[in-house]
Formats: structure tokens, sequence, C-alpha cells
């Protein structure tokens, strides 16, 4: 596998891995009409991470989708105080952050339903915490799925709050911010 900054030309394969992600892997935590208003509303590529050179792909080799390496997985992070939603969601807030004393935001992490437990997510926010140390960042933040809670908490990360995401008529995605220090 091989991990790089995702493009622009990415986003086709991108959106399709992800909706199987959610599809599949958050099947036990979340109802079917959660997901799939999720995948509507607040799941998705944010190109704002593309644009910034935040947002990484990671492929797997030896596996060809049209000729092309598999995409397996995604996430980023970010300098922006938008803490979760792809470009269909309506809450962003791109204002640049100071890292010297707001925290670097993890974001949109997916993998896919085929690769799940092989070590992709963990790959990816290393990756994500590595460039936004680099960047001057000491703390980092996320708005967690109930999915990848466990993920998160291994490595390092504690629950402050559980958010309520509106997703209408009366249906809501529960998310947890968690928090890092290092």
């Amino acid at each position: 596998m091989r991990i790089r900054l995702a493009t622009s030309e990415d986003v086709p394969a991108l959106e399709k891995m992800i909706a199987e992600s959610v599809r599949t892997l958050q099947a036990e935590d979340y109802t079917q009409e959660q997901r799939e208003a999720a995948l509507h509303q607040v799941f998705g590529v944010d190109s704002q991470l593309i644009a910034d050179g935040t947002y990484f792909v990671v492929e797997a080799l030896e596996v060809t989708d049209g000729g092309k390496p598999a995409v397996t997985g995604c996430g980023g992070w970010s300098k922006r105080k938008t803490l979760y939603g792809g470009d269909q969601f309506g809450q962003r807030e791109d204002t640049p952050l100071d890292p010297a004393y707001d925290a670097a935001k993890i974001r949109a992490f997916f993998v896919h339903p085929a690769w799940a437990r092989r070590g992709i997510g963990s790959k990816i926010l290393a990756t994500c915490e590595n460039a936004a140390r680099k960047a001057g960042f000491t703390r980092f933040e996320m708005g967690a799925t109930l999915t990848g809670v466990k993920l998160f908490a291994a490595k390092g990360y504690k629950p402050v709050k559980r958010i309520q995401i509106s997703l209408g008529e009366g249906e809501s995605l529960p998310v947890i911010q968690m928090e890092k220090q290092v």
C-alpha cells in the first residue's frame, strides 16, 4: 500500500469508497436511515482539504480498479475551523486556525470494507498527526463516528462531548468530539 495526497481526480473513487464504507462498516452503530441521510448531508469528500493539501488517499498497489490502484482508505487533517462534514454539509466554517491556540481538526476518515482492520486508519492518522505537527499544531480534535471511537481512543484521543448532528425529519447522527494533546 502507499499513502499520498489526494487530488481532485480522486473524488469519484473517494465518493464511491466512502459510500461503501459508511453503508457497511457503520451498520452496527447507525441505522440504515441515519447512514443514508448522513451520506447525503454530512459524509463525503471535503474539497477544501484536497485544495489545502491535507487530505490523504491510501492505495493498494497490487489491486487495480479500472487500471488504477484501488482506493482503500482516506482521511485528513485541517487547519480550518470545520470539525466534520463534506462539501454538501451546510454548517462549514473555513476560517483558518492558529496553531498557537487552536487544535488541528482530524477529518473525514473512511476505509473500504474489504480493507478494514488492516491498519489503514492508523497509518492515515499517523500521517495526519505528523503533518499537523510540522505545521505547528500541538493539539488535535475530531468529530468521531461511533464506529471510529475505538480506534481513536486506542491512539490517545479522549472523548470530550457527544454531538447530535441533525439529519432532518427528527433524525440525528451521534458523533463524539475527541481531543488529543501532544
